[in-house]
């Protein structure tokens, strides 16, 4: 199975993820014009990923902003990705936020209770990042 990768846009984030070590990241703004059409080769290279045999899940999701078509979306990801967790893999959500944004937090926050994954809360310090 190959790599699914895409550069970060203006209103897309960075989409890295590797098949092979089952690291999963998704960086930056997430307000496509046309979320169906954004997330649809996404969401088909996830259904063919959970069917492989990798042990090991970890998604990074260090969004700095997604509008609501987007949510539903990313909450599709993690119905996906809660499969494995059915099949007793391991499965863990990196839910970075920025240490100004509690909404976010909270955000993250609510998609947890909806799903079996368990999540690793992080705070960062975006402003930091941007000089950097």
């Amino acid at each position: 199975m190959n790599d699914f990768i895409l550069k970060a846009t203006d209103t897309t984030p960075e989409i890295n993820f590797n098949a092979s070590s089952g690291d999963l990241l998704i960086e930056g703004k997430l307000i496509p014009e046309d979320a169906k059409e954004f997330f649809e080769p996404i969401l088909s290279w996830l259904d063919d990923y959970v069917k492989t045999d990798i042990y090991v899940t970890k998604l990074k999701l260090k969004l700095h902003y997604f509008n609501v078509s987007s949510s539903k979306n990313i909450l599709y990801i993690f119905y996906t990705l809660n499969s494995l967790i059915k099949r007793e893999r391991l499965v863990e959500i990196q839910w970075y936020y920025s240490i100004d944004e509690d909404e976010m937090h909270e955000l993250g926050q609510d998609f947890a209770l909806m799903v079996n994954i368990p999540f690793k809360f992080i705070e960062y310090d975006i402003y930091k990042e941007m000089k950097a």
